[in-house]
């Protein structure tokens, strides 16, 4: 019997390249034949979710991510099927391996901030700093949940925290607020919480990448007084597939949106890319000295919802003794949602926040907020909350001006010292159409239905000079000029620079309630109907038609500051 089993054995052996071969062959057969693979009908074609990915989901399956991707604005079907603690690339400049950093760096806790996140988001984000950061360093881990209304980041959360602390004790806590109270509260509620030397206030819907305390901490060593933040890449909303993004200072508009600028010559002439860059702004990532950030005020209690608080943060670190810098060395990769489901509009926030900002920070130059945002100098209607408080610490601080600012760290952010008038013009013959930018790319302006995007912003100099369209905030680029052509009957819109080196007809003589007229052809911006009975923006010979401007400057060409 003994020989009979060992026969059988052996003959099992040498039969198993046959049934590995044989078992290949069925299952490329079956891969192959179409009728076991009809494709799935496609439910949602004109979703963004589905143009990249989701080809072989079922009909449920469509169903289950469209669902969720409504409800966080990022794929939390694929989320969910991805391990917790996947591997990234690592984006770093390989001069930055080369760096030695010292044994005894600060102690560090990290603050995550959220609202309504999808749970294994946050799970990967805890993930990701637990196995990229050196226990020795990473003190604790502080989540600040802004009253979500998700039911699973309450229960669930608290079962997931009870598990990490089994394994690294005392690691996490979980502060909720018992009402919505915006960002810039959500992140102070961290900051006061914390405890570690440095204070690493970060998004929960990131993935830190190797290596990215290390820069921080010692940057933070060496000068407690700057504020410093590591270097973006993108999770894409859809395939979560990381995309590498070039480093970039922090920059913003006018509307104190936040946007990437390039960067400095200084710091190129250093010729080293590992040196910290000095950033004009930063974005929703940061880490500081907590002691530090606290002697400045932390952040301010009074921005509500969301927008601005970066910039205004910004605005008082440089003003009031410190700088803040980029690190090309730490890297942290963060989720862009395609959209965001918490709040369909916006707009209110942002606009009172930004003047908060202005009255606070900027001094006589806060009338470029206004003028971007559209809003009337006076009486705006807007209640941007009780400023005293802010304007002590500003005093107390001994805080430099925002011209100063100007000068010395945001040069290139350009203000506008002679517009008279701006908003949207209209003119009476249809006071549903206001003057347009036109289609982009393009230089013809137009009439349109009347609305309250970039595109019907017109801004009307002292000087004669017409701009239409978003207000540019870069000293190097231009504006958008209203010209004559001197001959046919269409304007155009010309950059302002280019129409004043090639002489173009871009001064108009301009009073709300009076002619548009250009100084060079002495003809008039009118509108006069097509064929289909539209009105057209046409130059002719001036009839009797008149403008209005949206707002004016008190005393017409004298910017009122007060």
């Amino acid at each position: 019997d003994n020989v009979r089993w060992a026969l059988k054995q052996q003959e099992n052996v040498n039969n198993t390249p046959k049934r590995a071969t044989d078992v290949r062959k069925t299952v490329k057969a079956k891969l192959s034949d179409p009728r076991k693979h009809t494709p799935h009908t496609k439910l949602f074609l004109h979703s963004p979710l589905f143009k990249q990915w989701g080809e072989d989901l079922s009909e449920t399956q469509q169903r289950e991510a469209q669902d969720l991707f409504q409800k966080f604005g990022y794929n939390v079907y694929l989320s969910n099927q991805l391990p917790l603690n996947r591997t990234i690339p690592d984006t770093r400049d390989s001069r930055c391996l080369q760096k030695i950093y010292s044994s005894q760096l600060p102690s560090l806790s990290v603050i995550l901030i959220f609202m309504d996140e999808a749970l294994s988001i946050i799970q990967r984000a805890i993930t990701s700093i637990i196995n990229r950061t050196p226990s020795r360093l990473l003190k604790e881990i502080i989540l600040v949940d802004d009253f979500s209304s998700n039911g699973e980041l309450k229960v669930y959360l608290d079962e997931k925290i009870k598990i990490y602390n089994k394994k690294y004790p005392g690691l996490l806590k979980v502060i909720r607020h018992t009402e919505r109270k915006g960002l810039a509260q959500a992140r102070n509620t961290g900051w006061e919480a914390a405890t570690a030397d440095v204070v690493a206030i970060l998004d929960a819907h990131i993935e830190v990448n190797v290596g990215w305390a290390e820069p921080i901490l010692a940057r933070i060593q060496e000068d407690r007084t700057v504020i410093v933040s590591p270097v973006f890449d993108n999770i894409h909303f859809d395939t979560f597939k990381l995309e590498r993004y070039e480093l970039a200072v922090d920059g913003f508009n006018w509307e104190l949106w936040c946007r990437y600028d390039a960067l400095p010559q200084a710091w190129i002439d250093l010729h080293d890319v590992t040196a910290p860059v000095k950033s004009p702004s930063i974005m929703g990532i940061l880490a500081a000295n907590r002691l530090f950030l606290g002697e400045i005020g932390s952040l301010d209690g009074g921005m509500l919802v969301y927008g601005g608080e970066n910039v205004e943060l910004s605005l008082r670190v440089w003003q009031c003794g410190g700088k803040i810098e980029i690190l090309p060395c730490s890297r942290i990769a963060h989720l862009e949602r395609h959209h965001k489901p918490y709040a369909l509009d916006l707009s209110p926030a942002l606009k009172r926040n930004a003047l908060r900002v202005a009255e606070i920070w900027m001094d006589e130059y806060k009338y470029m907020v206004y003028l971007a945002w559209n809003i009337p100098l006076q009486n705006s209607g807007i209640d941007y909350g009780d400023i005293s408080s802010r304007k002590a610490l500003r005093e107390k601080l001994k805080c430099k001006t925002f011209g100063w600012y100007l000068k010395n760290v945001y040069p290139i952010l350009k203000p506008i010292p002679s517009v008279v008038g701006y908003g949207r013009m209209r003119n009476p013959l249809d006071e549903n159409i206001c003057l347009d930018q036109g289609p982009v790319p393009g230089n013809t302006p137009i009439m349109h239905y009347c609305h309250a995007f970039s595109s019907q912003q017109v801004y009307y100099h002292l000087t004669g000079e017409l701009y239409v369209g978003q207000l540019i905030a870069e000293a190097n680029t231009d504006d958008r000029c209203l010209t004559d052509p001197g001959d046919g009957e269409k304007p155009a819109l010309e950059p302002c620079s280019k129409a004043a080196r090639k002489g173009l007809h871009m001064y108009w003589d301009f009073k709300p309630g009076r002619a548009v007229i250009n100084r060079d052809t002495k003809r008039c911006l009118e509108i006069k109907k097509n064929p289909s009975g539209s009105y057209v923006l046409v130059l002719q010979t001036c009839t009797t038609q008149v403008w209005e401007i949206q707002h004016t400057i008190r005393h017409w060409g004298q910017i009122d500051s007060q």
